[in-house]
């Protein structure tokens, strides 16, 4: 004889997990939606990397000496542009702290928190949705680093491999943003907490001149710095490192794919758990 067990009422078929990555895409969806409605948000969003990549391969490019390629501005553009790809996504970090201090501050954790879904798929949709956005302005930022004169000479497979890494970092960050929204009471509020920090870590790295030339406790900082792992990486994957560049003796810089792999997973895990434990005590 067979037992039939039935679930308790409201339960989805799969258990907990299938109805935290359900209720997951559901908030991804209107998150997305939401963006789509005020493609201004989009827009101005381009603006600050479009200008960095026009300014930097212009007023820079035939200033700052690349080892290897020398004072040539084709060779620092090429050197360049991994690195405004990560600033890229890391200062997203703001735009998904202001977004969820704003829900927070308009009441919608209330209305979340009367609905029969899990707690931590709020801030998992919206990261995801931040994803989508993060995704979008990638792709045209290539296509204007192309015309500036931007190439990569390694194959797809690891040209997409780059730009997978710097979308998990884009998706590490944003759970840093998540966290910096639960933890203020405005959207403004959450946009400053949100860049402050941001420039010392992009600026104190390898993205825009070599670490060589730093002194030695920024250059240590630098090569340890999660985001220059990400920017060696895909120099890597882009084949954008010029012949004979020297490779730094810090483990990340020889090893960058896993570093910046292993920070993402860490960065990840971290403030996630974090985030989560704070949108919880919030909305108890």
């Amino acid at each position: 004889m067979s037992a039939v067990v039935q679930s308790p009422p409201g339960a989805a078929p799969g258990g907990a997990l299938v109805r935290s990555v359900r209720d997951s895409l559901v908030i991804a969806r209107r998150n997305v939606v939401r963006m789509a409605r005020i493609p201004e948000v989009l827009i101005f969003g381009l603006i600050q990397p479009i200008m960095f990549v026009v300014l930097f391969s212009y007023v820079f490019g035939g200033s700052i000496n690349v080892p290897g390629a020398g004072l040539s501005p084709s060779g620092y553009r090429e050197f360049l542009m991994a690195g405004i790809f990560a600033q890229t996504v890391t200062f997203a970090t703001a735009g998904a702290g202001a977004g969820i201090a704003d829900d927070m501050h308009k009441g919608l954790v209330d209305r979340f928190r009367s609905l029969p879904m899990s707690r931590g798929a709020v801030l998992t949709g919206r990261t995801l949705a931040d994803l989508v956005q993060t995704a979008l302005t990638l792709v045209v930022l290539a296509v204007v680093a192309v015309i500036v004169g931007w190439r990569t000479h390694e194959n797809l497979g690891k040209v997409l491999a780059g730009f997978g890494l710097l979308l998990l970092l884009g998706y590490a960050f944003s759970w840093i943003g998540a966290l910096i929204g639960l933890s203020v009471r405005t959207p403004e509020a959450a946009t400053s907490g949100g860049l402050i920090w941001l420039f010392p870590l992009t600026f104190i790295s390898n993205a825009f001149v070599p670490s060589d030339n730093m002194p030695t406790f920024l250059r240590v900082i630098a090569e340890w710095n999660p985001f220059s792992a990400t920017v060696q990486a895909c120099r890597e994957l882009f084949g954008n490192l010029p012949a004979g560049y020297p490779t730094p003796s810090a483990w990340p810089m020889q090893h960058p794919v896993l570093a910046s792999l292993l920070w993402s997973v860490v960065i990840v895990l971290l403030f996630r758990t974090l985030a989560v434990r704070k949108y919880r005590r919030a909305a108890g």
